[in-house]
């Protein structure tokens, strides 16, 4: 598990750059630099989708990834120490990115 930093304030699973959802997916099948990816798992914070309210949040988390020319994929794992997911104001995930994404 990584430890997860994610600075997408207005996601629904976030409390203090941390993660309530548990697990997330990384999405970015043909990504070649962090722009390609996304977080899969983004909910827009006021959306009608599930909120964080009854979660608590964790600074590690599993995460799945897509982006299978990431250093740190390993059979759709992220095995990455620590994890950073970028979007500030996103309004939905493919205005979101994982910047630990490193092309191999």
């Amino acid at each position: 598990m990584a430890e997860l930093k994610c600075s997408v304030d207005n996601c629904a699973y976030n409390k203090s750059e941390c993660c309530c959802k548990g697990d997330i997916m990384v999405g970015g099948k043909h990504a070649c630099r962090e722009d390609d990816t996304c977080c899969e798992s983004f909910a827009e914070a006021g959306s009608d989708r599930f909120t964080s309210s009854l979660e608590h949040p964790s600074r590690t988390i599993s995460i799945d990834c897509e982006a299978a020319d990431c250093v740190y994929n390993s059979n759709y794992k992220c095995v990455a120490d620590h994890v950073d997911i970028k979007g500030c104001g996103a309004s939905n995930c493919k205005e979101t990115c994982c910047s630990t994404f490193e092309e191999k």
